[in-house]
């Protein structure tokens, strides 16, 4: 795919009576997204589920705000459960009058590649991705919580354990794997809790929204090493931020395991 030549962005379209807006993969206007098209796979081993919930937003995007409030509602519903949320920022809304501080060209590249995982003829927001194998329209709350559900009852292949320490603008991280690592990368979310904006121009214009679960940087590690260290950006304050690893199949997206350091 030649990402390069895109050059229009389509509007808000309903699915399942929820809007979404979408971003075609052919140069053309709307194209209704294959939401909920891929159903979970079971997978195996014995180590305890988990779910790793990725939100696809944008502060351009007018139907971002509900599944922004909903990923907050599923983090209280959850506390205490190994279910993980990590917001993601794409930059393809930006360009509709408001600039979205918190995107990254990154992690439109990491849904594009979920859209090639998943044979998607488009990448649209609000969308949510259950640990790398079913895609849901960001809103829709029935469907997440029972993917989130049906997560927390499989086994996985891999365990994953962090631990670490921050000190001076900078957190070691340690970690252990278990399990086979074929094919397979781990990777460190670094998380701001909450923020908020107050948007002056686009499809939002005039509104304060709420973020939670904030993904700032996402950093690839040597799966087979131990410990690594990762600087801290400035403008995160001390308390406002956590640290969310995973490891994930670089075939096929499956993310076999997933932790937060302690």
């Amino acid at each position: 795919m030649n990402w390069t030549k895109m050059k229009k962005l389509a509007g808000c379209v309903a699915v399942a009576g929820v809007a979404v807006c979408s971003l075609s993969l052919n140069d053309v206007a709307c194209q209704t997204p294959a939401a909920e098209k891929h159903g979970q796979q079971p997978a195996t081993g014995d180590n305890k589920g988990f779910a790793l919930v990725e939100l696809y937003t944008s502060e351009g995007c007018s139907s971002c705000p509900p599944a922004d409030q909903l990923m907050e509602k599923l983090q209280q519903e959850n506390a205490g459960k190994p279910v993980y949320v990590v917001a993601f920022h794409v930059d393809y809304w930006n360009q509709l009058g408001w600039k979205d501080k918190f995107s990254a060209a990154e992690f439109t590249a990491r849904q594009r590649q979920y859209s090639d995982w998943m044979n998607l003829e488009s990448i649209y927001t609000p969308q949510v991705v259950v640990n790398g194998v079913s895609e849901y329209v960001g809103s829709n709350e029935r469907s997440i919580v029972k993917a989130i559900d049906a997560s927390l009852e499989r086994g996985t292949d891999n365990a994953l354990t962090l631990t670490g320490k921050a000190d001076s603008g900078k957190v070691r991280v340690n970690y252990a794997v278990t399990g086979s690592t074929k094919n397979k990368t781990l990777y460190l979310a670094l998380v701001q809790k909450k923020a908020s904006s107050h948007v002056m121009a686009g499809e939002n214009e005039g509104r304060q929204l709420s973020h939670v679960q904030i993904v700032r940087e996402l950093i690839p590690v040597d799966i087979s090493g131990k410990s690594t260290t990762i600087n801290l950006p400035d403008t995160l304050v001390k308390e406002g931020w956590e640290l969310i690893g995973f490891i994930q199949n670089k075939v096929n997206g499956n993310i076999t395991a997933a932790a937060k350091m302690n």
